[in-house]
């Protein structure tokens, strides 16, 4: 498909400050190059608190602003050809957050998956679910299993959405199956290998992970994809995600498309 102009990058204005100084230049036009495109995006959509903070308002209100921004963003995504955007939606540590917030996000993710069948015609995606759904709710369990099986022939673009998800956890949770399995006599301790455990991964089938992206100006994982992050690419902004716009991801794939990725090579 070649390259591709869509936008151009922001940037700094002049000023002078301790020792630092930012220079003012015109608007730089990039091109995305449209046979590099990244098959699997991970976004960590932080930033929604601070953001509803700001502008006094409660926390809930952040995250149904953040919600819409990932709407538009699967349209972008799929419009570029990404095959997987999976994002951190709950992790396993968040059930340490106030109850209220909690039940406003577990509200927010059931609207939003009573929607997706109307939200995805169309746009030939798939939902998946990624994490340890068992302490939800048997509405929210029957709401994920409808979803998933409604949009299953879906074909151009997975959503993947990570709830009740952390890392650790979920390699864990593989080791025990894996274990199981082993103990059971269904799979050899001396043929297991990376492919093999992967199998028992929440994302197994999915390609590996090529860029994560993390607003709000943390830099960390917070147990986002360990085992997948291996030779990821990392892209930090200092927008909260609630702000986070197609612009924002174009300037992330492009400075992930300047980079050389030798996975170990020379």
């Amino acid at each position: 498909m070649g390259n591709r102009t869509i936008g151009s990058i922001p940037c700094a204005v002049l000023s002078r400050g301790g020792n630092r100084m930012f220079f003012k230049k015109k608007a730089q036009t990039i091109q995305l190059d449209m046979d590099r495109i990244p098959q699997h995006i991970g976004v960590i959509m932080d930033g929604n608190g601070r953001w509803a903070k700001r502008r006094g308002l409660p926390r809930s209100a952040g995250h149904k602003r953040g919600a819409d921004i990932l709407e538009g963003l699967c349209d972008y995504c799929n419009g570029l050809g990404v095959k997987v955007l999976t994002v951190y939606a709950f992790s396993t540590e968040n059930w340490v957050r106030p109850q209220k917030e909690i039940d406003a996000l577990m509200d927010l993710l059931y609207g939003y998956l009573l929607q997706v069948e109307e939200k995805f015609r169309g746009r030939d995606m798939k939902l998946k679910i990624s994490g340890d759904i068992s302490p939800l709710s048997d509405k929210i369990k029957a709401a994920i299993a409808h979803a998933e099986e409604v949009t299953a022939p879906g074909k151009r673009m997975i959503l993947n959405i990570a709830l009740n998800y952390g890392g650790r956890d979920e390699i864990v949770r593989a080791a025990r199956k894996l274990a199981k399995d082993c103990k059971e006599g269904k799979v050899s301790p001396d043929a297991v290998d990376e492919a093999v455990f992967a199998s028992y991964l929440d994302t197994y089938g999915l390609p590996e992970v090529d860029l994560i992206i993390r607003p709000s100006g943390e830099k960390r994982l917070s147990n986002f994809m360990l085992w997948q992050a291996a030779y990821a690419e990392f892209w930090y902004s200092d927008i909260c995600w609630p702000d986070f716009k197609d612009a924002d991801m174009e300037r992330a794939i492009y400075e992930y498309q300047q980079r050389d990725r030798r996975f170990g090579g020379v």
